[in-house]
């Protein structure tokens, strides 16, 4: 019997071009960073994801997503939590050159669960 790892729960407010990019990777994988976007930026709380995409996506490109995945913990424990502002503004900072290896640790497919427009 082999049981599965421990996950952690994660949520990443996206716009509508990264999403589509997420769908055509089968919900199972977030799309290589832009040049101009060194680092990928999980978040650790559902209010602050949609925060971001409610209030900055929606204003930038038209709509907003809050997407919730999961990853296996052990991979996670190489990113320490970031406070990015009040207590429950914390992310995980993932240089872009490790996304492939991050994707690698999702477990099951990413879930769009807000959308804003």
């Amino acid at each position: 019997m082999t049981s599965s790892p421990a996950t952690t729960t994660l949520w990443r407010p996206t716009g509508p071009e990264e999403l589509d990019l997420v769908r055509e990777a089968n919900w199972r994988a977030w799309p290589p960073r832009l040049p101009e976007q060194p680092i990928f930026y999980p978040v650790l709380d559902e209010d602050y994801a949609i925060r971001i995409a409610r209030d900055w996506n929606v204003k930038h490109d038209g709509a907003g997503f809050v997407t919730r995945f999961e990853v296996e913990s052990a991979f996670l424990s190489r990113y320490p939590v970031r406070r990015a502002g009040g207590r429950t503004i914390l992310e995980l900072w993932v240089p872009a050159g490790e996304l492939d290896d991050f994707n690698d640790h999702i477990v099951g497919e990413i879930q769009v669960i807000h959308e804003f427009r």
